[in-house]
């Protein structure tokens, strides 16, 4: 009878469990078809969409918004299935030590088949779902068969276009010429009083482009400038403290710790303006409340110093006329229409041949420019979008029509917001999305684009493209923003690409509308936390009172702004258990002081940042995070990192700083023995075993404090101490001129705080692309050869026995290369490492001493090679630097050239910046020939002891525009030829002879002629808080 049964079971067992195993085998073509599915039910969501907005009944229009809610719905459930496949796929369970091999492989397979099944299932289930909410849709709404193709998968050219990026000229401001020139005036010239100068106008009419590009032009003829972002929700307080903090960058010095209230900060900032004269831009001021907060601060010292406003309201002005001369400059008179014409055929034909409209689109064109009414904003972001396009009449066409219908419904909505919503609808899918995420980001926030495009990848917006890095697609994706006019760059890289952005404050208006409709986040600051959908993909919470109304099983990223308090606790503990579906969790910036120990629980993370917050310690839990791709803890307290971090398999950037960098307030001044700086834009202190890197900006920073010579052997032989500089300024034999540094427990080479990056097994993390740290000892150089992903890695000692070489030589996909401690003796083992490495981007050589000399011979053309800098003597400039085709930036520092290092360099075709410090070049004459440099845009010469003369032949250095001279002891005259350099817009002149600085000086100085006409000229002396002299064309 048993038998019987049992045979009974198996008979009605067996089909059931060939089945799983068919579904289990037909998971990854299953996974595949429904990848495919979700990319064209994405578009039906957008096609089902455009029917509600075009719906001009309310009733209607309610019911196919909630059915599109439904769609959407049903797409996250397509994306967690995907994400749950891929999870299962790649979560290999290590194996544990105490079983027998076979036993734990046929358990972890056993696991693994059943997460496969579940996955099977779950696809077959959500599959039935979206056929019936795709069928349910087109039942009740059908869709015609003109909107079945979206928009934006017209657009697929955008990625083949030119990556440089959108600078706005000042030939692209068009029709404000008059109101220019009155701001102009009215800021450099007047009355002697403060004076508040407020440019009032409506949204999109220009007042930002206007007062910033004025700003900029005069903001050197004040001894201190500042610009100030002030948006709706700003805090009195906050605001204080931003313009204390802009004040103290300016000067190049840090903000007081210590001010806690209004009366504190506003005496501050009273101090720093006291005396001198200064202008400050305050933009987009909404509220005349705003002169109450700032009144007390912004002292009047009766030298002309000027307050400059934006506003929509002309209120503002006029509250501020109790305590203060105001001048109101109203921009009322839209563009003319041939004003709006010029202005949209320089966007919108900015990338054609001759940037002139073709004929067949003049009567088009014309259309569309009518439908602006005259909005700056409106007209470029029309032709930023349009410059996209081919070039055709019916395409062109359409888009006017789409247009038309756009403004005829919705009169609710102003014309330049309708017209941002359709430069959305135009966008393809992928951007998008990018665009949205400026959501999770409050009004006027400054992004920088490496945390932006991290966050992209994590959140699976950046595709792979054959031969690119998925950085390098996301550089593409947000250059695609930034062209059609719908992104604003705040800065620039010297190689022109993107360092950070934002979005106009009309455009972020428009972004939460989307994103409230269609779930993808809610941003909650504690004045509204309505949720217009019951599903909300990502939650930006900067308040400390949040209810958690919002339902934890959507949400896919968080990222928290705020908060120190028992609410913000139960929260952040919370987070790992209801919310165990994140991809991205961001704390930058927060309050936070600790984390929880089942942060492991969020399996699925990929990024995670704790950057500038109050950790001390990551828990040990951390290694069960088996798909974080970056994790960033710079500028925390995190001195050492759990063993456990070696366990993560999918790790691509890890961005940490030591303890050391955290006290690097400014970086070291002069060399000393064994304490040297080696340059003024990348600093490099090397104290024992400590490595230190710090960025920061070369236009100049004016105390010294200094440290007594034998402190530094204290640190050097014991570098687990503290060691502090005192601020003493005595200049004798006893001192090092060094600036402010702080060490504090370097614990390298410890071996019991050593960390095993992959050791073997199944935990080698063979996925970690960016290892960023300032630690050499972080990881054990035996075992990071196995890490074949990694693009950059800490710098690198190379040790005797080749071990390290050997490692690293490894690792091919390598962008950045940092050797310090170099020896003479290391020459060919380096030139081998570095021949082998195709892909390097930087390179960076540091010797150990000033009696090594770097003489190594590189064979590979190295195409790729953007940064070189070299720290230590050189027998002669090598030829293999001039040879290297894409190189953009070029450092020496301490190389005692002899011979014009200038004639090899002068022809290389794409450096931008050239840094010559320390007695890199120790010849009396430095000639820049005619047509060299010709691509040259920064020039920083520094401790050149022995150069008594710059000559600068008529069409050399034609594209420079920032020159430096710092510390030239010899150098008694201004360089020749400096009035032909047409683009020069900067010079910067400090710690020179006082031959020079009196042959220069705007009052009589002989040489003066020569530099009258530069811009921005700034002279310092040394010790001297204030520049000694400032002027230059635009002071005129």
């Amino acid at each position: 009878m048993a038998e019987t049964a049992v045979s009974l079971a198996g008979k009605h067992a067996l089909p059931k469990i060939l089945e799983a195993v068919k579904m289990v085998r037909d998971l990854p073509k299953e996974v595949r078809d429904i990848t495919d599915e979700l990319e064209s039910f994405q578009d039906f969501i957008n096609d089902a969409d455009k029917v509600a907005e075009a719906e001009q009944d309310d009733g209607r229009r309610h019911r196919i918004k909630e059915r599109v809610m439904r769609l959407r719905e049903a797409a996250f459930c397509m994306e967690d299935v995907i994400d749950e496949y891929n999870i299962s796929c790649e979560d290999k369970q290590p194996g544990d030590p105490r079983c027998a091999a076979l036993l734990c492989e046929a358990v972890a397979f056993i696991k693994t088949q059943i997460l496969l099944l579940q996955s099977a299932y779950k696809i077959q289930d959500v599959k039935s779902l979206v056929r019936a909410e795709r069928d349910g849709f087109q039942t009740h709404f059908p869709l015609e068969p003109r909107l079945t193709s979206s928009r934006g998968n017209q657009d697929v050219t955008w990625q083949k276009l030119r990556m440089d990026p959108l600078f706005i000229d000042e030939d692209d401001v068009v029709g404000l010429d008059g109101p220019r020139d009155t701001l102009k005036n009215w800021l450099t010239k007047g009355r002697e009083k403060r004076t508040v100068i407020s440019v009032v106008g409506i949204p999109g009419v220009g007042k930002t482009t206007l007062a910033k590009q004025v700003y900029d032009q005069v903001r050197n003829n004040f001894e201190c400038h500042a610009l100030i972002t002030v948006s709706q929700s700003y805090s009195a307080e906050g605001l204080l403290r931003r313009l204390l903090d802009e004040l103290c960058k300016v000067k190049k010095e840090d903000p007081p710790k210590d001010v806690s209230n209004m009366e504190s900060l506003t005496e501050e900032v009273r101090n720093r303006l006291r005396n001198k004269r200064y202008v400050v831009l305050f933009d987009d001021v909404w509220n005349e409340t705003f002169w109450d907060h700032i009144e007390s601060a912004v002292i009047d010292n009766k030298n002309g110093s000027r307050i400059l406003i934006t506003t929509r309201d002309e209120k503002v002005a006029g509250y501020c006329k109790k305590s203060s001369f105001v001048e109101v400059l109203k921009l009322e008179e839209p563009l003319t229409e041939q004003e709006s014409l010029k202005l949209f055929s320089k966007k919108a034909f900015q990338y054609s041949s001759d940037g002139d409209c073709p004929e067949e689109l003049k009567d088009i064109s014309l259309q569309i420019v009518r439908k602006c009414k005259g909005l700056p904003l409106a007209i470029v972001a029309v032709g930023g979008l349009l410059s996209q396009k081919d070039e055709s009449a019916p395409e062109w066409g359409q888009f006017s029509r789409d247009l038309s219908l756009d403004l005829e419904r919705n009169s609710e909505l102003n014309s330049i917001t309708k017209i941002l919503g359709l430069s959305y609808e135009y966008l393809p899918i992928n951007l998008r999305s990018c665009l949205l995420y400026f959501g999770i980001y409050p009004e006027d926030y400054e992004i920088k684009s490496d945390r932006l495009i991290r966050q992209w990848i994590a959140e699976g917006f950046v595709k792979h493209e054959t031969g690119k890095t998925l950085e390098e697609v996301g550089q593409q994706y947000l250059s695609g923003l930034v062209r059609r006019s719908l992104v604003q760059v705040s800065s620039f890289r010297i190689d022109g690409k993107v360092k950070s952005c934002g979005v106009h404050d009309l455009i972020h208006d428009m972004i939460l509308r989307k994103v409230k409709d269609t779930g993808f986040c809610q941003y909650i600051d504690g004045c509204d936390q309505s949720v217009s959908s019951k599903i909300v993909r990502r939650l930006t919470i900067a308040t400390d009172d949040f209810s958690e109304s919002i339902g934890s099983s959507s949400i896919r990223s968080i990222f928290i702004s705020t908060g120190e308090d028992e609410v913000f606790e139960h929260l952040v503990n919370k987070i790992p258990t209801n919310y165990m579906l994140l991809k991205v969790l961001d704390f930058e910036g927060s309050g936070l002081r600790y984390v929880p120990e089942n942060l492991g629980n969020l399996c699925h993370l990929k990024y995670l940042s704790f950057r500038y917050t109050g950790i001390e310690s990551l828990p040990k839990s951390i290694g069960k995070l088996q798909n974080l791709e970056t994790l960033d803890i710079r500028d925390t307290g995190v001195s050492e990192m759990p063993e456990e971090i070696s366990k993560l398999t999918q790790l691509q950037k890890e961005a940490s700083t030591s303890v050391e960098n955290r006290y690097l307030r400014r970086a070291p001044h002069r060399l000393c023995s064994r304490c040297r700086c080696m340059s003024t834009t990348t600093t490099s202190v090397i104290i024992g075993p400590v490595f230190v890197m710090q960025e920061y900006n070369v236009s100049g920073y004016k105390r010294t404090d200094v440290i007594k010579k034998d402190s530094t052997t204290h640190i050097l032989d014991n570098p687990s101490l503290f060691w502090s500089i005192s601020t003493s300024a005595n200049k004798n034999s006893e001192y090092f001129d060094i600036l402010t540094l702080t060490v504090a427990r370097s614990r390298h080479h410890s071996k019991e705080h050593d960390f095993g990056y992959g050791g073997g097994g199944n935990n080698s993390v063979t996925k970690l692309r960016h290892l960023l740290s300032y630690f050499t000892g972080l990881i054990q150089w035996k075992d990071i050869g196995g890490m074949t992903s990694l693009q950059e890695i800490p710098p690198v000692i190379i040790d005797d026995d080749g071990v390290v070489i050997r490692e690293v030589g490894k690792l091919k996909q390598l962008r950045e290369l940092s050797v310090v401690y170099f020896r003479g003796k290391h020459e060919k083992t380096l030139c081998s490492l570095i021949n082998e490495m195709p892909l390097l981007e930087k390179v960076r050589i540091d010797t150990a001493d000033e009696s090594e000399v770097i003489d190594l011979y590189i064979t590979s053309p190295m195409s790729t090679l953007k940064k070189l800098v070299l720290r230590g003597t050189l027998t002669r400039l090598p030829n293999w630097i001039s040879q290297f085709p894409n190189l953009v930036q070029l450092y020496l520092s301490g190389s005692r050239l002899t011979n014009d290092a200038l004639k090899s360099l002068k022809n290389m075709p794409r450096l931008m910046l050239l840094f010559l410090s320390d007695n890199a070049y120790e010849g009396e004459t430095l000639n820049f020939q005619s047509g060299g440099f010709q691509k040259l845009k920064t020039l920083l010469l520094k401790s050149l002891n022995k150069l008594e003369s710059i000559l600068i032949d008529r069409g050399a250095l034609c594209s420079l525009e920032l020159f430096s001279l710092r510390e030239l002891s010899q150098l008694k005259t201004v360089p020749s030829g400096i009035q032909h350099l047409e683009k020069l817009k900067d010079l910067y002149i400090e710690d020179m002879p006082t031959e020079f600085e009196q042959r220069t000086a705007p009052d009589g100085g002989e040489d003066h002629w020569i530099i009258q006409d530069v811009p921005h000229v700034r002279i310092w002396s040394e010790d001297a808080e204030e520049p000694l002299h400032m002027f230059g064309r635009s002071h005129h």
